[in-house]
């Protein structure tokens, strides 16, 4: 047993991702179809999130979950990870306002997740603010996520794994092309797929990157957006785990052309934030279609 998570090891057990095998590149052309079809069968099998995730962001990750058409569920304390956590369809750490005991329950959700073989997805939220964050998410680096989405400064110190020291909280301090090299190594080193946020998403598998232009600069003045579209990531790669940048790639895009329709109807951040979340709900194929932009960039 792991005395740090509680977690009685299985011989053989996967050691968190599910093994993903190279994905062949999809053509500009056919995202918005190979999206809508992804977000049907989510629309249909409804399936179960867990998030532990900060207090900051619970309304809006579950409200956006909800509205994409997943069961959310923000269930983080230790004591039912053991119960809970084998039955999710996918797992959604998010560090934001970390503190031990948050730590150990998602390091026991993490190693749960992985032994029952369910993918799970790592936001490293401020990862440059300290060093018990740093080594928060390298620790769970060993867990093996199966997805990690930061902003180009989270990427760019979690693959170092060196602080930026002229990071400014939760925000970036650089542009999300920056971070793609980076990117690539991170995915390399972890197995994971990595998505870099930003005014253009950069999701790579460590070889191929596919870029995501959607969405709006407002999302910026709405708390919680990044923390959201992150559980949104763990949905989609619920569906389809062993095509994990496609569903990654897809999830980013669709949030963003849901933002670009409830921009339309806002009049501030505020309103932006309800009619995102109503825009999610009723997205239709032509129109998702018509809007998603994702493109292959290596």
């Amino acid at each position: 047993m792991d005395r740090q998570t509680g977690i009685t090891a299985t011989p053989n057990a996967p050691a968190g991702k599910i093994p993903q095998p190279s994905e062949p590149l999809l053509p500009d052309d056919q995202w918005g179809h190979r999206a809508w079809e992804l977000l049907q069968k989510l629309r249909l099998r409804a399936p179960l999130i867990q998030c532990i995730t900060n207090v900051v962001s619970m309304d809006l990750m579950a409200n956006v979950l909800l509205a994409a058409g997943a069961s959310p569920a923000m269930l983080s304390s230790i004591d039912e990870i053991s119960d809970f956590t084998p039955g999710v369809d996918a797992l959604c750490i998010n560090i934001g306002t970390l503190s031990e005991d948050g730590l150990a329950s998602m390091r026991a959700a993490a190693a749960t997740a992985a032994a029952a073989g369910r993918p799970w997805v790592l936001d490293p939220v401020a990862v440059n603010a300290s060093d018990f964050r740093m080594e928060a998410c390298l620790g769970l680096l060993e867990l093996r996520p199966a997805v990690i989405r930061g902003n180009a400064s989270e990427i760019l110190g979690l693959a170092s794994a060196r602080r930026i020291r002229n990071s400014k909280g939760v925000d970036s301090s650089h542009q999300s092309f920056d971070a793609v090299e980076a990117a690539k190594s991170l995915s390399r080193s972890s197995g994971a797929i990595v998505a870099v946020s930003g005014a253009v998403d950069y999701i790579t598998d460590g070889h191929m990157v596919v870029g995501a232009r959607n969405g709006v600069s407002m999302l910026q003045k709405i708390t919680a957006t990044g923390c959201a579209v992150t559980a949104l990531i763990a949905a989609f790669i619920s569906i389809e785990p062993l095509r994990a940048l496609e569903a990654t790639a897809c999830a980013l895009s669709i949030f963003g052309v849901a933002a670009e329709l409830g921009i339309e109807m806002a009049s501030g951040p505020a309103s932006l934030r309800m009619h995102l979340i109503d825009s999610l709900d009723g997205l239709n194929e032509d129109v998702l279609v018509s809007k998603m932009n994702v493109f292959g960039v290596s």
